[in-house]
């Protein structure tokens, strides 16, 4: 299976509400929605074959009531029918099952444990990670994304939780892809080098 992290982030590595402005105003981040001057037909385009290509979503507990809320109350929202079709694991020691959301797995215990052997048992699979910063640091110190998939902002916001923070792990990553967009968004596609890999 290959793990895939993809998110919106800034030049100076915020990840932090990308979408809209009550998206996450934790610590009192006041810059929500600062993704939004970056779309364009390049990115919707980019994003759409994306999601075409299927595969499972895996998503932290806070990411995943978020996109749960946001997405299916939206009118003629292209997404949702997608989003809700898709197989969805969730990362929580405090959610219950059955989740609200269609097709949507809890993972039991540790967040990396539970990843690593969905990784195993799955070997053509593909996951993909957005959101859930403190997932993703869960699974970097295990070695197990893949790949990284980041929608690079030029814009620097100086303050807000950023993907790549003091204690994450030194990882070396390599490019094998990337494309502009017409509004200066970079869409830059890494994957995890293999001398990083257990």
């Amino acid at each position: 299976m290959t793990i895939t992290v993809m998110n919106h982030v800034t030049l100076d590595g915020v990840m932090q509400g990308p979408g809209r402005k009550d998206e996450d105003p934790r610590g009192g981040f006041a810059h929500g929605g600062w993704a939004q001057e970056g779309n364009d037909e390049v990115m919707g385009q980019f994003m759409g074959e994306r999601m075409a290509q299927g595969g499972s979503l895996l998503f932290g507990r806070r990411t995943y009531e978020d996109v749960l809320s946001y997405w299916n109350s939206q009118p003629d929202n292209p997404f949702a029918s997608m989003l809700n079709s898709q197989q969805k694991y969730v990362a929580s020691t405090t959610l219950q099952e059955p989740l609200r959301w269609p097709n949507s797995t809890l993972l039991q215990g540790d967040a990396a444990d539970a990843v690593a052997t969905l990784k195993a048992d799955q070997p053509d699979g593909q996951l993909t990670i957005m959101g859930s910063r403190s997932l993703i640091h869960a699974l970097m110190t295990r070695h197990l994304v893949d790949e990284w998939l980041l929608m690079i902002h030029p814009v620097v916001l100086g303050s807000g939780l950023r993907l790549f923070d003091d204690g994450v792990q030194a990882t070396r990553m390599e490019l094998v892809d990337a494309i502009t967009t017409t509004t200066g968004v970079i869409i830059a596609t890494y994957r995890s080098a293999s001398d990083n890999r257990s």
